[in-house]
């Protein structure tokens, strides 16, 4: 059993900067592939971001390539979402998730702990 938690969402100008952050309980956590996800009103969740048990491999969504970047403090039990030059369709609600198994990251169905989300608005 995993439990996420999500912070550091907020409000930010268009062209700033936010780092989201997720705790997870429990032991396994260095086991687990990780992942963000979000979704915006109306629309579908959408991949973000995922990076694997050790840090060494990560993975993006093609609208956030060069300016998100993942990574995650096993140590710490987080992982972390850096978030530049953000964009105005960048706002949704910021998902963490655990994926088990290390594989599939843009597959949502992969993911067997979610978190309850944190709220990323960016204005024009």
């Amino acid at each position: 059993q995993v439990q996420l938690v999500e912070s550091g969402g907020g409000l930010v100008q268009a062209g700033g900067s936010l780092r989201l952050s997720c705790a997870a309980s429990g032991r396994t956590f260095s086991r687990y592939g990780m992942g963000w996800f979000r979704q915006a009103p109306e629309k579908e969740r959408e991949f973000v971001a995922g990076i694997s048990w050790s840090g060494g491999n990560t993975y993006y969504g093609d609208s956030v390539k060069g300016r998100f970047t993942v990574s995650r403090d096993n140590a710490k039990n987080t992982v972390y979402l850096q978030m530049n030059s953000l964009k105005v369709e960048d706002t949704a609600v910021y998902y963490c998730a655990a994926n088990p198994l290390g594989v599939g990251f843009q597959d949502s169905g992969q993911y067997d702990y979610w978190g309850q989300g944190t709220q990323v608005t960016v204005s024009s």
